[in-house]
């Protein structure tokens, strides 16, 4: 593996430990504070059992969002092609393959590391792409993989879609609320809207911008073909913004996974935005396959 994959993996694994550390940390103190031992005993065993979630079974939320089955290579034989043979050019195990029934045009990779990795792709991307782009595509999301990316995209993912839930939930909770009104009440509505951004602030916090410029990087050099991935970034920027997710429930804390940002621009989605502008992604595609070019 490469120096810098190593470091990446060092890296990711550090801020994971970091980020679940937080969240054991806070739900202590909120356990503490609301029941003082007796509360601090039952917030220990709902942070192990979230951490524990959180690292296990993060790829399954995010598969679930989508919708995304497994498919075998009888029903998708280029998909598993191309996935082989890149997976076989990085020395490196295979990912699950999924699909998702969704029109929009996009992908991602999730699991915690390359031996429990899962790559998946819509509808939509296998119908837009020819097969040099969708093998581009496929060579930035391995990259997610081999890079240890995923392990922190997920985690933080599934936190956030835990902390998403209780923000959905939260409005039912009887905090302080009077019994003559049936009404959501005050505080529970005050308890949703600080949840709500503490989602995406994990997000946010524990991703970088810079992860896709790497994935397009090393991507295209798995790949062989910066150009056709700076050509699939565009079309799938088009798709996405002509088939725009709806920026709510779980999709919310998947979306920082996707190739590219699955929501219309601006509100909400933009508070769980992780993704650089897509012309600064191609506008280096196209510089390294100058660069190829002229070497």
């Amino acid at each position: 593996m490469p120096k810098e994959s190593l470091l990446s993996s060092h890296h990711n694994g550090l801020k994971t430990a970091a980020l679940l550390g937080l969240l054991t940390a806070i739900i202590l103190a909120v356990g503490y504070w609301l029941g003082g031992g007796a509360g601090l005993l039952f917030a220990v065993v709902i942070s192990l059992g979230m951490n524990a979630f959180s690292y296990f079974y993060s790829d399954k939320l995010a598969l679930r969002a989508m919708r995304a089955r497994p498919v075998s290579e009888a029903e998708f034989p280029a998909l598993y092609q191309m996935v082989r043979e890149l997976s076989a050019t990085a020395r490196q195990p295979m990912p699950r393959l999924y699909v998702s029934p969704s029109a929009q045009p996009n992908a991602f990779a999730t699991g915690r590391n390359p031996q429990h990795a899962a790559v998946a792709v819509t509808a939509g991307i296998t119908q837009l792409l020819d097969r040099r782009e969708l093998r581009a595509v496929i060579g930035h999301e391995l990259s997610h993989v081999y890079n240890r990316d995923i392990l922190i995209s997920s985690v933080a993912g599934a936190l956030a879609g835990i902390i998403t839930a209780f923000a959905q939930l939260a409005i039912f909770l009887p905090l302080g609320g009077s019994d003559d009104d049936d009404g959501p009440n005050p505080a529970s509505l005050l308890l949703m809207l600080i949840l709500g951004p503490l989602a995406a602030s994990v997000i946010q916090l524990a991703i970088s911008r810079n992860r896709e410029f790497q994935a397009d990087a090393s991507g295209a050099e798995l790949s062989g073909d910066p150009l056709a991935l700076a050509s699939a970034l565009e079309k799938i920027q088009y798709g996405a913004q002509r088939l725009p997710l709806p920026a709510d429930g779980q999709l919310t804390s998947a979306a920082h996974l996707m190739i590219a940002n699955p929501f219309r621009s601006g509100g909400i989605s933009a508070l769980f935005s992780t993704h650089p502008p897509m012309e600064k992604r191609i506008a280096r595609l196209r510089e390294m396959a100058g660069a190829i070019q002229y070497s």
